[in-house]
C-alpha cells in the first residue's frame, strides 16, 4: 500500500468527520472524540440522561470503517454472558468436550461495540470486559480469541456507584464525556424539524477506512514524537495530580496510575498523526481533560491544571529574560546615579495632634480653646476672616472666633472682642531630599549610547527570533480537528508574553536615554 502524505491523512479524515456529523446537532465533539478513541484503539464512556444521543454516536461510528459490524446491547441485572459474548457451543460440548462459545455475531465478532447502561452489567460479563477493553483478548474456552474491536462505546445515565469492585472496568474507560440537551434554540429547532434518517449510512465508501489503511495508521502513530515541552506539560499535570491526591476533595480527580498515563500518551499520539502531523503538539494535550476526571464537578479543576502548565510551560525560545532585565536594572540606576544629586535639607512642618488638630501655642488665656481642625484651617484664607470652630484639649467644642491664617506660614490671626491676636501653630522639623540633575559628560554619554546600542540591538533580536524561529506548530495551531480552536489563546501564551516583555523592555531603554539626552 503506498505510503500516504500527512495532508491526505488530515484530509480524509476531515471528511469522514463531516459525513458522520450529517444530521447531527451540536454532536461533533462526541463524534470526533469517538473516531479518535476508536482508531487510537481505546474506548469512551459517554455519560447523559436517556434521549440526547448516546447510542446514535455509536451507531454513526461504525460507519466510518468499510465491511464494519457491530454490536449493541442494553446492559440490565439480568443480562447474561450469553447475550454479550455469545452462546456456548453444544456442538462442541457434546463432540469435543470443550466449553466455547459461538462469538461471531457478538461482541467478540464486532468491530464496533456499544454497551448502555454498562453499570447494570453483573460481575462475569463485566471481568470478561476487563480483558478485552485492556488487551483485545478474549478468553474462549481455553483458547484466547484476538478480537478486532476498533472502538468500544460505553454508556450510561448516571456514574459508576463508588463500589471499589467497579473501579477497574472504569478506569479502562480512557475518554469520559458528558452529553446533555442541545442548547443553542436554532439547533434545537433545526433538530426537530429535519426529516433525515440520521441512522442511515449516508456516508461516501471513498471516505471509509479499510483494515489495511488502520494497521498502517497504527504503525505510523506509534513513529510519532513526542516532544519535550508536551512531556514537560504531563509531567506538570501528574506531578500536581499526585500531590492533590494526598488531599482527596469531591472536585480533585486522585492520582491517575501508570497504565491510564501510557494510554493517554497513545491518543496524544494519534491526534497528531490524524492532524497530520508527525509531532504531538500542546494543542493534542487538551484532550487530557477527557481522561483525567472520575466525577463531573472535577473536570474545571483538571482543565485548569492543562491550561496552568501549558499556559507557563508550553512553547518558548531560549530567551534570557532574567539576564535582560538584570543588564537593564544596572543601566537605569547607573544613569540615575550619574544624573542625580540627592540634597538633605531640614525645615519646619505643621505637627498634627490626635491626627485631626492643630494645637495653638503661646496661649494668654483671653479666651477658651486651644486647638482647631487641620480641614478647617486648610480652607481659611489670609485675606478674609471666617467665623471659626476652636476646641480644647479634649476636642471639645469651647468657641467660634473668626480667624484667617496670619502672615507667618504656620500661624493663625483670631478676633476675640474686637481685637486680634496672633498664635502660632506646633510644628516640627524633618528632613527633606531635594533631586537635582546635572549634565552628563560626553564620554559617559558616548558610553552610554554604546550600551543603549547594544541593548537595543540584542532584543530586537529577540524579537526577531520569535516572528522567525517560532515552533512550526504554532502556525497552524488553530485548526486541530479534536481540540476546541478558543485553546489555542494558551498555547500561544508563553511566546507572546514573551514578547511583550521585550517590548517593555524596548520602552524602559528609550526612558532612560531620553533621560540622559535631555540633559545634555
Amino acid at each position: 500500500m503506498p505510503a500516504v502524505t500527512d495532508t491526505q491523512v488530515r484530509n480524509s479524515v476531515h471528511q469522514l468527520v463531516d459525513g458522520l456529523c450529517q444530521g447531527l446537532y451540536e454532536r461533533e465533539e462526541a463524534i470526533k472524540l469517538a473516531l479518535l478513541s476508536a482508531i487510537a484503539g481505546e474506548s469512551i464512556f459517554l455519560l447523559g440522561p436517556p434521549g440526547v444521543g448516546k447510542s446514535l454516536i455509536a451507531r454513526r461510528l461504525k460507519y466510518a470503517f468499510r465491511d464494519g459490524t457491530s454490536f449493541e446491547y442494553l446492559m440490565s441485572k439480568f443480562s447474561t454472558p450469553d447475550e454479550i459474548f455469545g452462546p456456548v457451543s453444544i456442538k462442541k460440548l457434546k463432540e469435543e468436550d470443550k466449553y466455547e462459545r459461538q462469538t461471531e455475531r457478538y461482541l467478540p465478532g464486532a468491530n464496533i461495540v456499544f454497551l448502555d447502561e454498562i453499570w447494570k452489567a453483573g460481575p462475569a460479563i463485566q471481568n470478561a470486559l476487563l480483558t478485552i477493553l485492556n488487551e483485545k483478548i478474549y478468553r474462549n474456552g481455553d483458547e484466547d480469541l484476538k478480537v478486532n474491536i476498533r472502538g468500544i462505546i460505553t454508556a450510561s445515565n448516571e456514574l459508576p456507584p463508588r463500589d471499589k469492585s467497579l473501579d477497574p472496568i472504569w478506569d479502562r474507560f480512557l475518554l469520559r464525556l458528558e452529553m446533555g440537551n442541545i442548547r443553542r434554540f436554532d439547533q434545537f429547532l433545526q433538530m426537530i424539524t429535519d426529516t433525515r434518517d440520521v441512522f442511515e449510512d449516508d456516508v461516501p465508501e471513498s471516505h471509509k477506512l479499510s483494515q489495511d489503511t488502520l494497521d498502517q495508521w497504527s504503525r505510523q502513530i506509534d513513529e510519532v514524537e513526542v516532544p519535550a515541552e508536551v512531556l514537560n506539560t504531563i509531567q506538570l499535570v501528574k506531578a500536581r495530580l499526585d500531590q492533590e491526591a494526598e488531599h482527596p476533595q469531591s472536585d480533585r480527580p486522585g492520582a491517575i496510575h501508570d497504565r491510564r498515563w501510557k494510554k493517554i500518551v497513545r491518543l496524544l499520539r494519534t491526534s497528531a498523526f490524524l492532524n497530520g502531523r508527525s509531532r504531538v503538539d500542546l494543542m493534542d494535550c487538551f484532550l487530557m481533560k477527557h481522561c483525567l476526571w472520575n466525577r463531573p464537578e472535577q473536570r474545571d479543576a483538571v482543565l485548569n491544571l492543562i491550561t496552568e502548565a501549558i499556559r507557563r510551560h508550553g512553547y518558548t525560545l531560549a530567551v534570557n529574560l532574567k539576564m535582560i532585565r538584570r543588564e537593564m536594572e544596572a543601566f537605569e540606576e547607573e544613569v540615575e546615579q550619574e544624573l542625580r544629586v540627592r540634597h538633605i535639607r531640614s525645615e519646619q512642618v505643621l505637627q498634627p495632634v490626635d491626627e485631626e488638630y492643630y494645637e495653638l501655642l503661646q496661649q494668654d488665656e483671653q479666651f477658651e480653646g486651644e486647638r482647631i481642625r487641620i480641614k478647617d484651617f486648610r480652607q481659611l484664607r489670609m485675606d478674609e476672616a471666617e467665623v471659626t470652630n476652636i476646641y480644647d484639649g479634649d476636642n471639645k467644642l469651647v468657641n467660634r472666633l473668626k480667624a484667617k491664617k496670619g502672615a507667618d506660614e504656620f500661624s493663625l490671626e483670631l478676633t476675640y472682642n474686637s481685637r486680634q491676636y496672633i498664635y502660632r501653630l506646633r510644628t516640627h522639623e524633618r528632613e527633606v531630599t531635594e533631586t537635582l540633575f546635572k549634565t552628563p559628560h560626553p564620554i559617559v554619554v558616548k558610553h552610554w549610547e554604546e550600551r543603549q546600542e547594544r541593548l537595543h540591538t540584542y532584543i530586537r533580536q529577540q524579537l526577531d527570533r520569535l516572528q522567525n524561529e517560532a515552533p512550526e506548530e504554532l502556525q497552524e495551531v488553530e485548526q486541530n480537528l479534536f481540540v476546541e480552536a478558543a485553546y489555542a489563546e494558551v498555547v500561544q501564551a508563553n511566546l507572546r508574553e514573551v514578547e511583550e516583555a521585550l517590548q517593555k523592555l524596548l520602552l524602559r531603554l528609550e526612558k532612560v536615554r531620553h533621560a540622559y539626552t535631555k540633559q545634555e
